[in-house]
């Protein structure tokens, strides 16, 4: 792998990389996509047919830096996040630094139709957030047990309240979120503004048909971001675009 941005050089270890993709502002609030060079986010229904080895390399990095890693319900689904999601290598990074060994787990059910049963609840060996928007009864926190805990927040357009998500993710000291979709999750937090960063993978690849786009939303969201690290590893070019705040807004 390579730098093009900020400075060109022919190889970039972790270190490197580490320092490129962290942020000291607070909250943080991140999504990580790959896409095909004609915005399609899946081949046949899954991302992992965009993917590469240093896709996944960018991806393992990303999760190391995370205080919470959000992620909706319906790529959880699809992708399957049962079990560990950070490999020994990464998690030994994270405690020689004093972080926990992995994120905390934080999952977007608008109409709370994840139940407890599911693997993701039983196996996690973190704790799991449940974001929804219907009303909780106490039922239905019982069902879960300490399976999860059930967080409901705001309806917005449809789905969860996205800054209700953020301000409760920071005020646990949660203020680095790394969000991993789906595409209607990262529409959403679009749409109200709440994106700081969006790594998008561009793989060299026309996929066409009626695959979703990396962001999907009813209306129409435009923010302008800049380009902050730009990588490249055969063909597949990886970047970091940052929000674009006034001066006004920049944290001190």
């Amino acid at each position: 792998m390579r730098a093009l941005l900020p400075h060109q050089s022919d190889q970039v270890d972790d270190q490197f990389l580490l320092e490129r993709y962290s942020s000291g502002q607070r909250p943080f609030v991140r999504f990580n996509f790959v896409s095909s060079i004609d915005g399609s986010a899946q081949v046949d229904g899954l991302s992992g047919g965009l993917g590469s080895p240093g896709d996944r390399r960018i991806f393992s990095l990303l999760r190391r830096l995370a205080d919470v890693i959000l992620v909706g319900a319906g790529t959880v689904r699809a992708e399957g996040y049962e079990g560990q999601l950070l490999s020994e290598e990464d998690m030994a990074w994270r405690i020689e630094r004093g972080m926990p060994p992995q994120p905390v787990l934080a999952l977007v059910s608008h109409g709370l139709h994840m139940k407890p049963p599911e693997p993701v609840f039983a196996k996690s060996p973190v704790p799991v957030l449940l974001f929804t928007s219907v009303h909780v009864s106490d039922e239905q926190r019982e069902a879960f047990g300490t399976n999860a805990t059930l967080v409901q927040v705001s309806d917005k357009d449809g789905g969860c309240a996205p800054q209700e998500i953020v301000d409760y993710l920071h005020s646990r000291g949660l203020g680095f979120i790394h969000a991993e979709g789906g595409p209607h999750i990262f529409g959403q937090f679009a749409a109200a503004g709440a994106v700081d960063s969006a790594c998008i993978s561009h793989s060299p690849v026309l996929v066409a048909g009626d695959g979703m786009r990396i962001a999907v939303h009813e209306q129409q969201a435009f923010l302008q971001f800049e380009l902050h690290s730009l990588f490249e590893e055969n063909s597949m070019l990886f970047c970091d675009y940052r929000f674009r705040r006034s001066a006004e807004s920049q944290p001190e």
